[in-house]
């Protein structure tokens, strides 16, 4: 637990908090003349025992539960960063998904704008793989120019994607559906990510792959073959990121060399001299 961290991040958004709003009267009185609401008011909002949000925020509540926390978040109004940053400050890890459901279903416009500037195949999906922006290369690996709106059942079960995808049933398959699973662990009440689980299951060899259950948490990084609509047979090396405001959504950029031959089976590490 960061104490000096958490204290301050629980101090400044609950001193936000007009007691007025939630049906508290400020004293008029003597007594307490602090911003924002007490911390025994916290205790009473949340149902909690008197004393616990005093422990949590003195910092002498060790490995608080998630669901304390999600509670505390969604009363001070924190967003998905600083929802991140109280898990981080609280139990010294990440939280174990997002805040909100809405959260990763939407990113900034600009991200249209900056994959357009990239001059390799990129696109950004959401936190459920529904096709937010992409840049004119990447549409030109599709048959007449039809992106998919949705990357993660176009990959695993549209008959076109596993044309695309060369040796899916091995390279592509295998390293997809861990990713629906862990998508799922994370954002259990996601619809999207519901159907595509109950398409896969619905299906013998997507199923049976399904419950092999490998363990794949992300491409960054990985080469695999793909038959490109306008060059043909090659190899594409993903390189994945998230942008930052939307949990669970990615950027993803694909490098791709046409030809027998890997580009990328062992490619180098950058570091910082």
């Amino acid at each position: 637990m960061n104490k000096t961290a958490l204290r301050a991040l629980l101090r400044e958004r609950r001193a936000l908090i007009a007691p007025e709003s939630h049906g508290f009267a400020r004293p008029t009185g003597q007594g307490r003349r602090a911003p924002g609401l007490s911390q025994h008011q916290v205790d009473q909002l949340l149902h909690r025992t008197f004393g616990t949000y005093h422990r949590l925020e003195s910092g002498n509540y060790p490995n608080p539960p998630t669901s304390l926390l999600r509670d505390i978040a969604r009363l001070f109004g924190l967003n998905e960063q600083e929802w991140v940053s109280l898990c981080r400050y609280a139990l010294l890890q990440d939280p174990p998904g997002p805040l909100h459901l809405s959260s990763g279903k939407e990113v900034p416009g600009v991200w249209q704008e900056a994959v357009d500037g990239i001059r390799h195949m990129a696109y950004v999906t959401d936190a459920s793989w529904e096709m937010l922006a992409y840049n004119k290369r990447f549409a030109t690996m599709f048959p007449n120019g039809k992106v998919p709106a949705n990357t993660l059942r176009w990959m695993l079960l549209d008959p076109h994607g596993r044309q695309t995808l060369l040796e899916w049933d091995t390279a592509w398959a295998p390293m997809v559906l861990p990713q629906l699973r862990a998508a799922l662990a994370a954002r259990p009440d996601d619809d999207i990510l519901r159907q595509i689980e109950k398409e896969v299951l619905a299906e013998t060899q997507t199923a049976d792959l399904y419950a092999a259950g490998n363990s794949h948490p992300h491409p960054d990084g990985d080469e695999r073959p793909l038959l490109h609509a306008q060059e043909g047979r090659g190899w594409v090396t993903m390189c994945a990121a998230q942008p930052l405001t939307a949990p669970g959504s990615r950027l993803m950029i694909l490098v791709f060399h046409p030809g027998e031959t890997r580009t990328h089976p062992r490619a180098g590490i950058l570091r910082a001299n």
